[in-house]
């Protein structure tokens, strides 16, 4: 999967918390966010909040189904707003492989 094809997923699932998502998708989408984020800054504040809340739902959507993919909940990524471990603890997650086999998510 290209960074296109991910936006393009992500995009079309923006509401799905349901299923999975591959290292590749989810990486290519967590890189389109985060430049979105620079060149909105640049715009201005305005631009910044618009795109920061275009972008939300999908991202969060897409972690979710990151974290299916390695058989958590979803509802793991809240682990993220503990400062500092919980910025570790995710990250690990993220980087874990796809489990091939299927699992309670898929």
């Amino acid at each position: 999967m290209n960074l296109v094809q991910s936006v393009k997923t992500c995009l079309q699932q923006y509401a799905t918390f349901t299923g999975r998502a591959g290292r590749p998708e989810f990486w290519w989408f967590m890189l389109f966010c985060f430049l979105v984020s620079i060149a909105s800054s640049v715009l201005g504040e305005k631009a910044n909040v618009l795109a920061t809340l275009v972008l939300l739902l999908p991202a969060i959507a897409v972690t979710a189904r990151r974290l299916h993919d390695i058989d958590k909940s979803g509802w793991w990524q809240l682990v993220s707003l503990v400062p500092f471990v919980g910025w570790l603890i995710v990250l690990y997650w993220y980087v874990q492989p796809t489990q091939p086999q299927a699992n309670r998510f898929g």
